[in-house]
């Protein structure tokens, strides 16, 4: 099974990953703790203290076009905090 991970940087994980050493990631709906914890100590060489996830639901949209109303929903992933450990860093912009 592949396990999707994207970094989320937004001010929010920002100021976590300052303030808590915290980073923030988009991952896989069906991976689980020691599958993220194995894949982020890979893939970027540090030591993962503590992994916490939580699944963002999807939201119910709708619009407005010339042939009527259309109506969907955006799908529901998964949001993992992953706290390094002390003195450790992850660098997302070093392979650009």
């Amino acid at each position: 099974m592949d396990i999707m991970i994207k970094p989320i940087v937004t001010e929010k994980a920002t100021q976590l990953t300052e303030q808590l050493n915290r980073y923030t990631f988009r991952v896989s709906l069906n991976a689980n703790k020691y599958q993220i914890k194995s894949l982020v100590e890979k893939l970027y060489g540090v030591k993962v203290v503590n992994v916490n996830t939580l699944v963002v639901r999807g939201k119910n949209k709708s619009r407005w076009t010339k042939s009527g109303l259309l109506r969907g929903k955006t799908t529901a992933w998964k949001k993992a905090f992953i706290t390094v450990g002390e003195g450790e860093t992850i660098d997302f912009y070093s392979n650009i």
